[in-house]
């Protein structure tokens, strides 16, 4: 039985996962079921970024308050750090269906307030029913396969969860692009959510409980029918021995670490050195994943690329989907790769990555702005008196201004471009909606985030590569490091601060990145994020080991010594008989 932490799949083993699951449709029926559970969670995660856009044109209090966007952003994820820790509870105490089925109707209730919300309120309202779903969902789904399923295609099937998360993010993307222009836009894209959750729902009341905690609870004979249908028959005598095995090792280790509260675990925990070490670890990677910056770009790419210069919701949707697209992909070659060159290889070289991608995405938007097109005197004048930005009028240096200035000094200002050419002198106007019409009245076009560019496409470009360097490194490894980096009587916990501190870092970072865009602009934003993610791999550098190749006991006497940088070509990166020796 495979415990304790996720499994990566070989190309062996989804060979294997193909021929089982074809004689044995069950099993994939049983994980497809749970899957769902990972599809709703990129999902919610990724939807936000687009229904944004929309969000904003129709209540304008969320268009003027850059907080508010935040907010609505952000309040999932707040939501996600308490369903994961109230999820842990649900799922030892009353099990992995129930957790599922309760997260299916907070996924359901959150997509309905979210859908008829008459107030931003109520979006964020909406929003914390869909976190709260979205943290028992990502420890819930896995963790269900994973005691669902044979222990020969586990590792495969785990990985499907994964895929449906990034598959999540991707279809989100596509949902928001066919709804842009249908009545209702954000309402749809929100609320759509609310369909994959009922059907998870139906389809989970009939399947069974894990047999896992079915037999750490006493009903043996449950376990074992389940058994009975994912297992030949010759085989379910053994598995139950298995499973026998691994719980009772698991219970020993429980008397072990102590049946005191939650805190003096942790207080015992943090006492031993290995286990500080081994967290010291799992806390950097955790961290540095969220202060790269990827969640600006999944939660608020559309709006990245409207600061490029691409002022259409539409427009801006679709190059999104590249971003999303190149996630997924990323994911499979991470799959391909890590157990190939390594864990803190891969971290390396992919933050390495991200950081040139941000430098030069920085100076990409720095020369957007200092090249972006002047204020024209007479194209302001030309929709009326009344129409032109009262703080141009004001500004001692109005003749100096551009489009930037027009959008950053000025408050509830926008940019109207010339009408022959978009890169001439346009007018800075007031941002209201009938003035939007009458711009666009005249085929010009209407800019409130970004300004007109003719180097914005190497931002698209520069967001993809960033995507490509993000996904097969940092993007999946951390979680990998973490199952692998704890002593096994405290692997749960350090798990859970680790996520903890995961959720934490996403929170500030979706918190707020559209202040720092107002305050430093997206260039210096960028830069930040850069400065951020040179921090995270000089501690990957000194505090992260190479854990390929390696059993959990030798892992653990690795670090009985503490970690050095020059020791991980000697303890890491080898074969299992390598680290042994």
């Amino acid at each position: 039985m495979v415990e304790g932490g996720a499994s990566k799949a070989g190309r062996t083993e989804f060979t294997e996962c193909w021929r089982t699951t074809w004689k044995t449709p069950y099993i994939m029926r049983l994980a497809l079921s749970a899957g769902i559970g990972g599809l709703l969670f990129g999902y919610d995660t990724g939807v936000i970024s687009g229904a944004l856009l929309y969000i904003r044109d129709d209540f304008k209090a969320v268009d003027r308050k850059t907080w508010l966007q935040e907010t609505i952003v952000s309040m999932a994820v707040a939501g996600a750090i308490l369903g994961a820790a109230f999820g842990g509870w649900i799922n030892d105490k009353f099990g992995r269906k129930i957790s599922i089925l309760a997260a299916d109707v907070l996924f359901f209730v959150g997509a309905i307030v979210m859908a008829v919300s008459q107030s931003p309120w109520m979006i964020i309202v909406g929003r914390i029913f869909v976190g709260l779903g979205v943290g028992m969902a990502s420890m819930t789904a896995p963790l269900y396969i994973s005691e669902a399923s044979p222990h020969r295609i586990r590792g495969a099937l785990v990985s499907t969860n994964g895929f449906l998360i990034t598959g999540g993010q991707f279809l989100s993307y596509l949902i928001n692009l066919a709804f842009t222009h249908t009545k209702g836009t954000w309402r749809w894209m929100l609320g759509v959510a609310g369909v994959p959750a009922l059907v998870q729902f139906i389809l989970m009341l009939s399947l069974p409980e894990s047999p896992r905690w079915l037999y750490r609870k006493g009903k043996v004979d449950e376990a074992k029918s389940i058994l009975q249908r994912i297992y030949p028959t010759e085989e379910v005598e053994e598995e139950m021995q298995a499973l026998k095995s691994s719980v009772d090792e698991e219970m020993a280790l429980q008397g072990f670490v102590g049946e005191g509260s939650l805190l003096s675990k942790v207080r015992q925990a943090l006492s031993y050195p290995v286990f500080r070490r081994g967290l010291y670890a799992g806390i950097t990677v955790q961290v540095a994943q969220q202060f790269v910056g990827i969640n600006t770009v999944m939660y608020y790419s559309p709006s990245i690329i409207q600061f490029a210069g691409f002022a259409s919701n539409r427009t801006a949707l679709a190059l999104s989907l590249i971003t999303s697209g190149l996630n997924a992909i990323g994911s499979i070659i991470s799959m391909c790769f890590v157990d190939r060159y390594g864990r803190r290889r891969l971290m390396i070289i992919s933050i390495i990555g991200i950081i040139t991608c941000l430098v030069v995405l920085s100076i990409v938007f720095f020369q957007a702005s200092a090249s972006a097109p002047p204020i024209g005197k007479a194209e302001s004048a030309h929709f009326g008196g009344n129409s032109t930005c009262f703080g141009y009028i004001q500004a001692p240096d109005a003749s100096s201004w551009n489009c930037m200035q027009c959008l950053q000094k000025a408050s509830h200002c926008a940019f109207c471009s010339n009408g022959a050419n978009r890169f001439s002198p346009g007018a800075c106007l007031a941002s209201n909606d009938e003035l939007k019409t009458a711009c666009r009245a005249e085929s010009r076009t209407w800019y409130i985030k970004g300004c007109p560019s003719k180097v914005g496409f190497l931002a698209v470009v520069l967001l993809g590569l960033y995507i490509i360097m993000y996904a097969p490194g940092m993007g999946t490894v951390p979680w990998i490091v973490n199952s692998e980096i704890y002593p096994l009587r405290y692997r749960g916990i350090g798990g859970g601060i680790a996520a903890v501190a995961n959720w934490t870092s996403n929170l500030i970072v979706s918190e707020t990145f559209l202040t720092l865009t107002e305050a430093l602009g997206s260039a210096g934003t960028f830069l930040l994020f850069a400065g951020f993610s040179f921090i995270g791999l000089v501690f990957i550098f000194f505090l992260v080991p190479e854990t390929k190749g390696l059993q959990f006991e030798e892992v653990e006497k690795m670090l009985e010594n503490g970690f050095t940088p020059c020791s991980c070509s000697k303890n890491g990166g080898g074969s299992k008989d390598e680290g042994s020796a």
